[in-house]
């Protein structure tokens, strides 16, 4: 599986991408096995130490999907952050057409499931980083054992083993002259802020 990438637009720095899936960790998992092409979109916890990075995740164990991954040979997992439509009438460059600007990451590899002890963990992990914050924070150490118990027997966790990361930040770096920074500034005047900065703070990679 491989992901069009021309040369303005592709990031290969890893912190760079890494970083990028942490803050838009719920992605869409792909498969394909004997049953077809699958796809589910679900929260992902990264684990990245070394030159090793892993996925987590988590299916309810009545999706399908789950079933078959274990039997597929590869999957892949997407994640996208801000995205717009890019018009013309913003550039001071001309002729030109409208296009898209995105920013996407996949990361490709073989996924083998999670035993009881690290699926548990995984699912401690999730909630703590999402109740960060709040003024009373959600804990699933106070649920009752048996509960948990049953919430577990009805789920399933996998680990992705990456063995593939691409990233693609299409955002204006094949425009001329001041194009670019042109439509930062009208994406900021129609409330798109996110991808207004991703165009500012691009990794240097995404700049060439």
């Amino acid at each position: 599986m491989s992901l069009y990438i021309p040369s303005h637009f592709r990031v290969e720095e890893r912190a760079a991408l890494v970083g990028f899936i942490e803050r838009n960790d719920f992605g869409t998992l792909v498969s394909s096995g004997p049953e077809g092409l699958q796809a589910s979109h679900v929260p992902f916890l990264v684990e990245s130490g070394g030159e090793k990075l892993t996925l987590l995740t988590h299916f309810a164990r009545a999706n399908p999907h789950a079933r078959s991954l274990e039997h597929a040979e590869h999957v892949l997992a997407m994640f996208q952050g801000p995205h717009g439509y890019v018009s013309p009438s913003w550039y001071e460059n001309h002729p030109a057409v409208p296009t898209w600007n995105y920013a996407v990451v996949h990361a490709s590899g073989r996924a083998t499931p999670l035993d009881e002890a690290r699926l548990r963990s995984l699912l401690a992990r999730l909630s703590t980083k999402y109740e960060a914050g709040r003024a009373k924070p959600w804990r699933m150490q106070d649920l009752p054992e048996d509960y948990v118990a049953k919430m577990l027997n009805a789920i399933t966790g996998y680990a992705i083993e990456v063995e593939k990361l691409e990233g693609k930040f299409k955002l204006s770096q094949n425009r001329p002259g001041r194009d670019a920074a042109l439509v930062a500034e009208a994406l900021d005047s129609q409330g798109e802020a996110a991808l207004a900065s991703l165009m500012r703070n691009a990794p240097p990679a995404a700049r060439r």
